[in-house]
């Protein structure tokens, strides 16, 4: 299958066997919609927004983290607290980039990003994002109380 990347060259995206086998048709339905956008028309946070409309709370904690940025400069966003935190949903290298590897994703890219921090919510809900719950969480009240757990 392929998508068309945010650069315009078309690219294969993976779904790591981890998650195909253990993920419900939901999820691979859902990710194979998101596969088929046209990214080039499309700003990064109209990406973010479309990509996770099934998970609203995820592209306010994006607009939270990152102000819907992934690039800055030709250079992928790091964080201004932590500058371990890399990208839009600001995933962070010391806990993830390991994982992320093993099971696929770049997390530098745009595209392998929103991806693994789909994947984190699945395993995690919004816990990863605690820190910026102040800014999401009167949006999303039960979620809120999820991460602060």
């Amino acid at each position: 299958m392929m998508f068309q990347s945010v650069s315009g060259t078309s690219m294969p995206m993976p779904i790591p066997a981890s998650l195909e086998a253990n993920a419900s048709t939901d999820v691979v339905a859902v990710t194979e919609t998101k596969r088929k956008l046209d990214m080039d028309s499309m700003t990064t946070e109209e990406y973010v927004r479309h990509y996770f409309s099934d998970i609203p709370v995820m592209a306010e904690i994006a607009r939270c983290e990152s102000r819907f940025r992934h690039y800055v400069n030709g250079e992928v966003l790091r964080g201004e607290m932590v500058p371990q935190d890399r990208g839009v949903m600001q995933v962070n290298e010391y806990y993830h980039l390991e994982d992320s590897k093993k099971l696929g994703f770049d997390i530098y890219t745009l595209e392998g990003n929103v991806a693994y921090a789909r994947y984190l919510y699945e395993k995690q809900g919004t816990r990863p994002w605690r820190a910026s719950a102040k800014c999401w969480g009167n949006a999303y009240p039960a979620h809120y109380e999820l991460a602060m757990r």
